[in-house]
């Protein structure tokens, strides 16, 4: 038995990190949207899915980028998800050819609720966990349920004790 916390499991992903893995995200969605193979528009979960959606679009070539923000999380402790910001409803219909991408699907209630405001979307996020992984349709890297990752946006450069200890 461990005495350390879930959370100082960590991986840590650097910016050159997150833009390789949102590139072979956009690899693998590349021709596979229902309009011959694109895509209508990319909305990202804010504020995570922000980066690789940006990396997301350029990549596919998407012009058309809205935002659904979801909070779930107070710093590190996951709450009710609750829906903050909507995207156009108009643009996005029941969600059929929208790309929904996150950095992250940890526990799945944040897709949970946007599936349900988008329930023909393709979900896609770069990293997932198991407890998560059935709620995404495409991802890249899977990680352990208890492993935080550390985004570079959430960073500042300073040392890290070792995971065993010293």
């Amino acid at each position: 038995m461990s005495d350390r916390l879930p959370h100082e499991k960590g991986f840590h992903v650097s910016w050159d990190q997150i833009h390789r893995d949102a590139r072979a995200l956009a690899w693998r969605l590349d021709g596979q949207g229902p309009d011959q193979g694109a895509w209508k528009a990319v909305v990202a979960i804010t504020r995570g899915g922000m980066a690789p959606a940006m990396i997301l679009a350029r990549e596919l070539d998407v012009r058309v980028v809205d935002t659904i923000s979801v909070k779930s999380y107070d710093n590190q402790t996951q709450s009710e998800a609750t829906v903050l910001k909507s995207p156009d409803m108009e643009l996005c219909g029941d969600g059929l050819g929208i790309l929904v991408i996150d950095d992250l699907v940890d526990s799945g209630k944040t897709l949970e609720v946007v599936r349900e405001l988008l329930p023909r979307a393709h979900f896609a996020t770069v990293y997932a966990k198991p407890k998560g992984r059935p709620l995404v349709d495409t991802f890249i890297t899977e990680v352990s349920q208890d492993t935080w990752i550390f985004f570079p946006w959430d960073m500042a450069l300073q040392y890290v004790e070792p995971y065993r200890g010293t």
